[in-house]
């Protein structure tokens, strides 16, 4: 890709970037959430057009019509947002577009083969090419997605964030497939936001600012501070942003909770994190909490407030969710980033049940500049968003609501550095600033992340709760060790 620039309206997203992936390597394409990134991948993959620039493979002149134009050029692309269908088969998302026929009719029983023989390929035999997706986990499905890519073959596979919702084990798997891929010829291009991941995976790396090239080298003699100083400007020393913490009075009490056979306190002051490999009921747990998913026994108080509630009353009492899956719930992605924001708390923006647009544009400024929310006007849809700026919008929401119990799940999932530490930040201050100070649980697979912003680490594995220690007194080794059931602590 040579001198590629691509415009939205007035926007430029991307200022004459190259890009070039020779076959047998794996390079890895980083920077913040709209360094252009996604824009420039949309390209190679046929999804937008650019405005100038020219592409190549093996020396031929490439200008996909269409992401399907693009897959039979041998171009598979795994978006970080999952691009199924849920109401289908899983062998019917793997073959979509593609699906083999015989005398003009689908042909089931080679799509059920084909398919099964993609997911055998990622070591996953126990996925059902039957199964209907939308009732599969978000890990699974973002392995159904993977499956898609390689099910009709490719030279250019194309792969952003494809690790955010896979456990240690599957992301194992995916490593071992792309060093696979690779011998065979294959020309990878790798986006994440895990510089861990990046070095390990990629032969190099190329950096996207602001919608041009700021440098790039191989992975072996970078480290990790340079990578983040070329991706944000600066250094990334001080990503793990904590103040002095005094843990005040009880504000969340679990007793017997299942499911999760949870029983701790979360006190006003705190960060209480909890860890474990995805499908180890972490989120169950959370969700069961909010009120989200059936509770078998136990008790729950929020302040003065005992016993079970549906979301709807949670919010009254205090606490607010954010979900893992922004695209599905976190976010309703038609309306505005004002409309998103201050959905749950319209009392102050209005009498009489009415909304007055300056007061809700008002509240939503305070809160986009609060947490750097890139966006043209907070009237702006939510979808046009990268995913960073819509998981600050997400989080934004809690703040506007003023509640004292904030429980996150996920909070950095797919999102870059800079991001990254803009809501360390803003979750450090929550519980030390704040008046009155706040309480947050939160469910994270980045084991880093839970030892730098948290007071207190419980361990989750095979849906129990162990008991919660001071996070200064746990290391990576130990938490994984333990979500494993390899060790103490769970």
């Amino acid at each position: 890709m040579r001198g590629i620039r691509r415009a939205f309206g007035a926007t430029v997203a991307l200022d004459g970037v190259d890009l070039s992936v020779a076959p047998g390597e794996i390079c890895a394409l980083i920077g913040e959430n709209g360094a252009g990134k996604s824009t420039l991948v949309s390209i190679l993959a046929g999804a937008l057009a650019p405005d100038a620039g020219t592409m190549t493979i093996d020396g031929a002149p490439y200008v996909p019509r269409s992401p399907l134009d693009a897959r039979r050029a041998g171009v598979a692309m795994i978006y970080q947002e999952l691009s199924l269908a849920p109401h289908l088969s899983v062998m019917e998302n793997i073959l979509l577009g593609v699906e083999p026929m015989r005398y003009g009719l689908v042909d089931w029983p080679r799509m059920r083969e084909q398919a099964a023989r993609a997911l055998a390929e990622l070591g996953h035999r126990d996925i059902s090419p039957d199964a209907q997706v939308g009732l599969l986990s978000l890990a699974t499905q973002q392995l159904v997605e993977i499956a898609r890519a390689l099910a009709v073959g490719c030279r250019v596979l194309v792969l952003d964030e494809p690790t955010s919702s896979l456990g240690r084990d599957d992301v194992r798997r995916l490593f071992a497939l792309l060093a696979r891929l690779k011998a065979q010829g294959h020309a990878i291009v790798y986006i994440s936001h895990f510089i861990e991941e990046v070095k390990e995976v990629a032969d190099r790396f190329v950096v996207l600012r602001d919608g041009r090239n700021v440098g790039g080298a191989a992975t072996a003699g970078a480290s990790h501070d340079e990578i983040v100083r070329l991706m944000v400007g600066g250094s990334g020393d001080e990503l793990f942003h904590r103040s002095a913490r005094t843990p005040g009075d009880a504000i969340l009490t679990v007793t017997g909770f299942e499911p999760g056979g949870a029983s701790f306190e979360l006190r006003r002051g705190e960060v209480f994190g909890i860890a474990g490999l995805v499908g180890s009921g972490r989120t169950r747990l959370l969700r069961a909490l909010f009120g989200l998913a059936p509770v078998q026994s136990g008790q729950v108080r929020v302040g003065v407030y005992s016993g079970g509630a549906d979301p709807h009353t949670r919010w009254q009492q205090g606490m607010g969710m954010l979900s893992e899956d922004r695209k599905a719930e976190g976010l309703a992605l038609a309306l505005s980033v004002a409309d998103n924001l201050t959905i749950t708390r319209l009392a102050p923006l209005g009498a009489a049940g009415l909304v007055w647009p300056e007061r809700q544009r008002d509240a939503a400024k305070k809160w986009v500049e609060r947490l750097g929310v890139r966006c043209a006007d907070v009237r702006q849809p939510a979808a046009e968003l990268s995913g960073g700026n819509q998981q600050k919008v997400a989080l934004a929401r809690l703040l506007h609501h003023d509640v004292d119990v904030l429980v996150l799940d996920e909070p950095t999932r797919g999102i870059d550095v800079g991001s990254k530490a803009q809501i360390y930040r803003v979750v450090d201050a929550l519980v030390t600033s704040a008046e009155p100070r706040k309480a947050v649980l939160m469910v994270s697979s980045y084991l880093p992340e839970l030892l730098g912003l948290c007071d207190r680490i419980a361990v989750m594995r095979r849906g129990r709760l162990g008991a919660p220690q001071p996070a200064a007194n746990r290391s990576e080794h130990e938490l994984m060790m333990a979500a494993t059931g390899g060790g103490p602590g769970a």
